[in-house]
């Protein structure tokens, strides 16, 4: 087990330069740009591809990392780049991670490449979960996959909603309802192959920020999969389903994880540290306008009301990522979280960002308020922390139930 450290090695720390480089080189200058679009930025994605970035190796490599700090340092130095841009890059993780929490070793294999592509054909993949009547209510999922013995396939029908790539993915993991009155503990997650009949997109959302990645609903139609496309197959599921309904019958028993949660257990350290990451950036640009700005003969930052926003707004970063890569070197090194530790990164960090930005914002003052500086656009894409992969009532409402082991609502 490695040891809890706040000290990069030369190899994490030659990484970290290596992704800043194309955070600034190539990230920065097209974020305007794809902003104003509300398009995914395939040329940028292809140019992550073409140096490794946007690679199942590349994530791999930080995934396996035994510090922890692989995933959040990328995360981290990706989205200081831009949310939107970052986002549409690492969106496909969420899918590969659905994938590796609840897959066979064989469905790992044979998925995960194909929902990257390579640099000359990429690809993007989605996680779709969320629903139009279920959100972070996930208990009451309505998409249902049925199985038809006869032909050892899954027929899924439904509608998911806010899927980062949804419709445009090559492979699309589907959560669904096997067992409906399991609630979400009859919940399984499917592999849905590209070009499966029965799948479309619907309704592309535009959004208030991050709009260079694509956000869509998704609609499932009587999608036929094979039953080599249920995650952890069906034998593992069976079991599952037989100790979840023999605990309703005892009255409860231990609490059974169904796919969605698993997936983002395993996710939220990595957005909370994409929250720092946007922090940092408003943070750095408030920072250099402070030096620069003056007004009355002097530069603001000689004033304590500007000088000690800054302060606070610096001191709120680095505790957020003290939080999220205790979290992130906690889950690799198999802690369990005993007081909610991933919820509480995504938590403090989503919060830091939402609030660094508005100071960001107030700093620059009038400018700060226009599209000629970019720390609008980072308050705009910072809203989204605070809500995707679990909102931050969300988040209090976890760390709550786990510190008092009640049931509270």
């Amino acid at each position: 087990m490695a040891e809890f450290t706040m000290e990069l090695n030369d190899e994490q720390r030659e990484v970290r330069d290596w992704i800043h480089g194309f955070a600034a080189d190539v990230i920065r200058p097209a974020a305007a740009e794809w902003d104003e679009r509300e398009e995914t930025p395939w040329p940028v994605i292809q140019e992550a591809a073409k140096i490794g970035i946007y690679s199942l190796d590349f994530y791999a490599q930080q995934y396996f990392d035994p510090t922890g700090l692989g995933i959040p340092m990328a995360m981290e130095e990706l989205f200081w780049g831009d949310a939107g841009i970052a986002l549409s890059i690492v969106g496909t993780g969420l899918a590969a991670v659905g994938v590796l929490a609840n897959g066979t070793e064989e469905q790992i294999g044979t998925w995960v490449p194909q929902m990257y592509g390579d640099a000359d054909d990429v690809k993007v993949a989605a996680f779709c979960s969320s629903e139009p009547d279920a959100g972070s209510d996930v208990a009451s999922m309505r998409t249902r996959a049925v199985y038809d013995e006869a032909k050892d396939e899954w027929v899924i029908n439904g509608t998911k909603t806010w899927a980062t790539n949804g419709g445009i993915a090559n492979v699309h993991v589907v959560v669904a309802s096997v067992d409906p009155e399991l609630g979400s503990k009859g919940h399984a997650s499917f592999i849905v192959p590209p070009n499966t009949p029965g799948l479309s997109q619907g309704q592309k959302f535009q959004k208030h920020g991050i709009r260079a990645s694509h956000t869509a609903e998704v609609v499932l139609e009587d999608v036929r999969v094979p039953g080599s496309c249920l995650l952890g197959g069906k034998e593992k599921l069976d079991e599952r389903l037989a100790r979840a309904r023999e605990r309703a019958k005892a009255g409860g028993g231990e609490r059974v994880k169904n796919a969605a949660m698993a997936t983002f257990e395993a996710s939220r350290p990595a957005v909370g540290a994409m929250a720092v990451g946007t922090a940092r950036a408003a943070y750095e640009e408030a920072l250099e306008y402070a030096r620069t700005r003056e007004q009355f003969g002097r530069p603001i930052i000689d004033n304590q009301g500007v000088a000690f926003q800054l302060a606070d707004m610096r001191t709120s970063i680095d505790a957020a990522r003290l939080l999220v890569w205790r979290a992130s070197w906690m889950a690799v090194n198999g802690k369990p979280f005993t007081a909610a530790e991933g919820s509480q990164s995504k938590l403090f960090a989503s919060e830091t960002a939402k609030k660094v930005t508005a100071q960001a914002i107030q700093i620059l003052g009038g400018n700060g308020f226009t599209r000629e500086y970019p720390v609008e656009r980072m308050h705009r894409d910072a809203a989204i922390y605070t809500i995707f992969e679990g909102t931050s009532e969300i988040q209090r409402l976890v760390i709550a139930r786990t510190l008092s082991g009640m049931p509270i609502r």
